[in-house]
């Protein structure tokens, strides 16, 4: 068996092209929407994602706004900044790029973004509706893999459903959105037992650690939909993913490959939870 390839890319320029048809709709009627982007340090990884999602909002004829500031910024400055973001009335989604400096507080930070301008999900307001099943935004990587399985048609009502890694960033959203698609659910953590166990129930297997490799195909029940969440750099300057895509390719019903799958949506989603901050306030 080789695996059918879910082609993160394509799925994420027929998103953006919807994004641009949203926002011509919108600027009918005197509405363009913002996005600003905050970075503090110079993450050379930060950067490379900065540059694209405000070339993603450029293409898509969204309002884009880079900030960028020393790594010797205070926290009390960054605050003082979102908040004027928060009262800029051009700008309807605020992300502030991770990681920040050692000397500041990520979660203060973090909560500091007014919800409704929260457009990566994180603010625990929107974690919160997210947990109750009704998030007003849904975190932007989790948010385009259940895309991605709703693209490929994948049956979750009744599913097994199994996460490697529990970040809030991905992992915990994750199971709340695959739980309310009616999923059985199983979230798995670095303290897991028999991980390989736990893997070979999953009809739909996402793996989200940052360890490269970290799952291979014996580790795959045969069929499965493989979602690859990570992406890793090697020595060799090849990006990798958390699984092992040569083995996992050959037992796996449907894989993302790692760059191309889950990477593109990730940008579009953010497009897409940016258009509806800026629909919301019509």
């Amino acid at each position: 068996m080789t695996a059918r390839i879910i082609d993160g890319s394509a799925l994420s320029l027929r998103i953006r092209d919807d994004v641009a048809r949203r926002v011509v709709e919108l600027a009918k009627q005197g509405v363009r929407p913002g996005l600003a982007v905050v970075l503090v340090g110079d993450n050379p990884a930060s950067q490379v994602y900065v540059r694209n999602k405000v070339m993603a909002c450029e293409k898509a004829g969204l309002h884009s706004v880079k900030e960028q500031y020393p790594a010797t910024m205070s926290e009390a400055e960054l605050l003082q900044r979102i908040a004027v973001l928060n009262g800029d009335p051009t700008i309807h989604g605020i992300l502030v790029q991770l990681p920040l400096p050692s000397h500041m507080d990520a979660h203060k930070v973090i909560e500091a973004i007014a919800p409704e301008k929260d457009v990566d999900g994180f603010h625990i307001s929107n974690a919160g509706l997210l947990m109750t099943g009704q998030p007003l935004f849904r975190p932007c990587t989790p948010y385009g893999v259940m895309k991605m399985l709703e693209s490929e048609r994948v049956p979750l009502r009744g599913a097994e459903a199994v996460i490697v890694g529990a970040s809030n960033i991905v992992g915990k959203p994750m199971a709340m959105l695959l739980l309310a698609a009616g999923a059985t659910v199983t979230l798995c953590n670095s303290k897991t037992r028999d991980l390989r166990a736990q893997t070979r129930r999953a009809d739909v297997l996402v793996v989200a650690t940052g360890k490269p490799g970290i799952v291979t195909g014996d580790m795959i029940k045969p069929g499965a939909v493989v979602i690859d969440v990570g992406i890793n750099r090697g020595e060799d300057g090849k990006l990798r993913g958390d699984v092992d895509f040569d083995s996992a390719v050959q037992v796996a019903g449907a894989i993302t490959p790692v760059p191309g799958g889950v990477g593109p949506m990730t940008i579009a989603m953010l497009l897409v939870n940016t258009v509806e901050a800026a629909e919301r306030l019509r």
